[in-house]
């Protein structure tokens, strides 16, 4: 059976050092240290690009340790023309705030990348059905047929048989 391959928003990472949201910590932590080695994980340069901003430099240092150790694979970028078109339309259509345009580009990576699941804690933008429906509609219009599911790490468990 193929592994399911999982895009990373930097909201999943950021969660593991999360004081001020204990369960959502303790969720985060499970998956990476329960299931995550069951899943194919990915991640753009749009993570990179978020991490690189945190004004903390320990705390960085931190996020980008996580990818390392969990090998999580950085997606190319030979599609980024078609990628940042696709995000265009999410935000064009109304699917993503114009101000988010991060949000649409994970999205839109995790949809010209043929991912199974993006896997986000941004509930608002991101992990909701409302927004997935939304988003998958853009997407079909846009030829894309592989729809992608938008969820939390509540979600997305590893059942050993």
């Amino acid at each position: 059976m193929r592994k399911l391959k999982i895009y990373l928003d930097t909201s999943i990472i950021s969660f593991l050092f999360a004081e001020d949201s204990p369960d959502f910590r303790a969720i985060t932590e499970a998956f990476f240290h329960v299931h995550a080695s069951h899943y194919d994980l990915y991640i753009s340069d749009v993570v990179k690009l978020e991490i690189s901003r945190d004004p903390d430099p320990v705390h960085r240092q931190k996020l980008r340790a996580v990818l390392e150790a969990h090998r999580v694979q950085n997606l190319p970028m030979d599609r980024r023309e078609e990628v940042t078109q696709l995000a265009q339309m999410y935000i064009a259509r109304g699917a993503i705030p114009r101000t988010k345009m991060e949000d649409a580009l994970h999205v839109a990576f995790a949809v010209v990348y043929n991912m199974d699941v993006l896997l986000s804690w941004n509930f608002k933008h991101l992990a909701n059905i409302n927004k997935e429906a939304r988003l998958m509609a853009v997407s079909m219009d846009a030829g894309y047929r592989h729809a992608v599911r938008l969820t939390s790490p509540l979600e997305v468990e590893y059942e050993v048989e």
